[in-house]
């Protein structure tokens, strides 16, 4: 692609973005999404591969889907209530629609089924953004409207957390894996939204990190599938070696930066007397874990040519940056000892 090109698409990425987090009128919110989704698809689309092609096509419909939703949401709501403005959701009906509407952007169950199809078919790079930075205006507006419908929320954080867990088990491809663990947190961050708006920032924020970095360790060894993990030893052993910590991170175990969350967010659901959803969040993310263990076998236990029909490729140096990667990979190790400060911090 032209880098004029792409300069543009990705500032309009970003343009849209910071509209949404700077609008406190719904008309405005929506536009940026909208400015969003459009600067995305040619980015989704340039391979012109079918199954990019295929994979944009099915983004945009469910984009557009959700946007019409979410204005006919607010329209609802200022010829209910007589106004535009975000922070003043008062009626259930529009609020519940908007909750919806956001819930297929982001691509939370049982609205989830484009974001493993649409993933597959897009190159890691854009995978990335997809999975990072198209997360975060939706996220910006349910924090502003901050729903109170306890029941749906639980229900669509409980279900993603199972769904997240369940579908990514029987899947060969890491782009499918990567959705539904994205799918699996989403479920955690939603599940706190209720009762800590700050703890659902700070899920948000350790999810970026961590898919960051193991999304740019996948990019450097050129791995689509579990099949090519196994080789990677041979391109990268440092990291190699550092890659299922990283995933292990992702699935939420001590000592790494992954249990953080999952942690204060148990916690706040047993505070809230809610000890049947906080064992059934914990319990769901022993089905992530299994398939992030399944990669770290995959990975580190298992010699090339014994497990695969495949041929060692060249070792050929990379040219992709390496400093994001050491950055995302150290927080992603260890930020958890920071765990009081960040509570301090934000108040939780």
């Amino acid at each position: 692609m032209n880098p004029y090109i792409l300069a543009t698409l990705l500032f309009g990425l970003g343009l849209g973005t910071t509209i949404t987090f700077a609008s406190s009128h719904w008309l405005l919110a929506w536009m940026g999404l909208e400015m969003n989704t459009l600067a995305i698809i040619p980015i989704m689309a340039h391979l012109h591969h079918p199954r990019a092609v295929e994979a944009t096509t099915k983004y945009f419909l469910t984009q557009a889907t959700a946007a019409a939703m979410l204005l006919f949401a607010s329209t609802t709501n200022a010829w209910l209530t007589g106004q535009w403005d975000i922070q003043q959701m008062s009626h259930p009906l529009p609020v519940t629609m908007i909750t919806l509407a956001l819930a297929l952007k982001i691509g939370l169950a049982p609205v989830h089924s484009w974001l493993p199809e649409v993933l597959q078919g897009l190159d890691l790079t854009t995978g990335l953004i997809l999975s990072t930075w198209q997360k975060l205006a939706p996220f910006a507006l349910l924090l502003q409207i901050c729903p109170t419908n306890s029941t749906l929320l639980t229900m669509l954080g409980l279900t993603s957390t199972l769904v997240g867990g369940w579908g990514g088990l029987n899947q060969t491809q890491l782009r499918k894996i990567l959705a539904y663990s994205s799918i699996a947190h989403l479920g955690w961050m939603i599940l706190i939204l209720q009762f800590s708006p700050s703890l659902t920032l700070l899920a948000l924020f350790t999810y970026l990190i961590m898919t960051f970095s193991t999304f740019l360790v996948f990019k450097l060894n050129k791995s689509t599938n579990i099949n090519a993990l196994a080789i990677s030893w041979a391109k990268a052993p440092a990291l190699t070696s550092l890659t299922p910590l990283i995933l292990l991170s992702l699935g939420g175990l001590p000592p790494l930066t992954g249990f953080m969350p999952k942690w204060l967010i148990l916690q706040e659901l047993t505070k809230q007397e809610l000890p049947a959803t906080a064992t059934l969040a914990a319990l769901t993310a022993l089905l992530s874990l299994y398939f992030y263990l399944r990669l770290s076998y995959a990975m580190t236990l298992t010699m090339s040519p014994n497990n695969l029909t495949g041929t060692t490729p060249w070792r050929l140096p990379s040219a992709q940056l390496t400093l994001p990667l050491a950055l995302t990979t150290t927080s992603t190790l260890t930020l958890l000892p920071l765990t009081p400060a960040i509570t301090a911090a934000l108040n939780l």
